[in-house]
């Protein structure tokens, strides 16, 4: 059967948008995702007793089973030993057998409908690297069984989201802030740039300030007294998630670099922790977050050579050729729950404009229009030629 049958609207293509913080799923076209879902996922050991088969009532071992919590519902549940883990690691994925566990679960609990009756559109890091790649196209087609598949980089799709098929894709997420610089639709990977100074480390820096001030922060498991005892890492989990309400809440980042002065006469935001703590907060909502385009300003680390938001972009840009660096600054695209920090964008419109010719900016959304698109319909992978030439179609067909 031919790639094109799965393109156009006649067959409902599932887009997959694999992210460090969620995992989104939907329906190529429609306005929303039908899931978005955690990527950290709950994993509790449960003890089985095994009969020795000589003695029949005489215990022989104790042997494990691994049970997976996943869903926001399932992990913020606090249960006795819980381990929080990813299926990923810079952006790619590393544990196979939980990436197949949500998988499992998405099509079952949200997509609700047969894997084998939808092509998929799956996203990737720009970084990702062929082995992995052949080994998620070899997965979709022989456990999935879909009819048509094809992989793309996620800066592409933001790209293309936006009607462009150039720009410089900036994506500041939960563990790194990147510029990804696409041409007519490929990702120069040669100019790619990282930076840490992402959503985890502002999470970081407001869990210090708030112990530095002596505030605590109690989980909502622990609020009316119960005890579970919680493995550190189930436990900076839950806690991580009150500290991430209160950095989307109160931070804020100044439309010029940090002074004082001016901030504290900015109006305070009036914060309450769900244990009842309430506090008002004035510059250090603008001090915090200001190490994502100033690096100096991190508390405690003189002299580092982390990059500033600004910096990752200008950077980028300057490793491409001269003659496309034009049409990369006038297509300057955000996407990455980071970038929805109060003033990230304005923040960043201004430090660019400062260095830069003029640039043209744009907010973003990911949404799956690349696979709604009917001209898309030939570039599917389909299950006649993974047949054919196997997972090494992936390199060829998805640059």
């Amino acid at each position: 059967m031919s790639g094109g049958v799965y393109g156009g609207d006649e067959v409902g293509a599932l887009v997959f948008d694999v992210g460090h913080y969620s995992f989104r799923a939907g329906y190529a076209g429609e306005d929303s995702p039908k899931a978005e879902i955690p990527t950290m996922v709950g994993v509790v050991e449960e003890h089985l007793d095994a009969m020795d088969v000589d003695g029949g009532s005489q215990l022989r071992d104790i042997t494990t089973q691994k049970k997976y919590m996943i869903d926001t519902t399932s992990i913020h549940v606090a249960r006795k030993g819980m381990e929080m883990t990813s299926f990923l690691k810079d952006g790619m994925i590393e544990d196979w057998d939980i990436f197949e566990k949500m998988m499992d679960y998405v099509f079952t609990r949200h997509i609700r409908s047969a894997p084998h009756e939808h092509p998929v559109l799956m996203s990737e890091a720009p970084w990702n690297v062929r082995g992995k790649r052949e080994r998620l196209t070899e997965l979709m087609f022989e456990k999935y069984n879909i009819p048509a598949f094809f992989l793309v980089k996620n800066a592409v799709l933001a790209a293309f989201a936006n009607g462009r098929s150039t720009g410089i894709i900036v994506d500041s997420g939960a563990s790194q802030t990147s510029a990804v610089p696409v041409h007519d639709g490929y990702v120069l990977t040669q100019a790619i740039v990282k930076s840490p100074l992402a959503g985890d480390f502002i999470t970081m820096q407001c869990k210090q300030y708030l112990e530095d001030q002596e505030i605590e922060i109690i989980p909502a498991y622990m609020i009316a007294g119960k005890v579970v005892t919680l493995t550190y890492f189930g436990y900076f989990f839950l806690l991580q998630g009150i500290i991430q309400d209160f950095q989307s809440s109160v931070l804020q980042i100044s439309d010029s670099p940090y002074d004082k002065e001016t901030v504290e006469n900015m109006p305070t935001v009036h914060y309450e922790l769900p244990h009842g703590y309430n506090l008002d907060f004035s510059s250090e909502r603008f001090q915090i977050p200001e190490a994502l385009f100033d690096p100096s300003n991190i508390k405690g680390v003189p002299g580092t050579t982390m990059m500033g938001a600004a910096q990752v972009v200008t950077t980028s840009v300057g490793m491409c050729d001269i003659d496309v660096r034009p049409s990369l600054y006038g297509s300057v695209i955000v996407t990455g729950g980071n970038s929805l920090l109060t003033g990230f964008t304005d923040r960043l419109n201004r430090d660019l404009s400062a260095k830069t010719p003029p640039v043209s900016y744009i907010s973003n959304m990911m949404t799956g229009i690349l696979a709604s698109l009917g001209t898309f319909q030939q570039m599917w992978i389909s299950k006649q030629e993974y047949d054919e030439g196997g997972k090494s179609q992936v390199e060829r067909k998805c640059p």
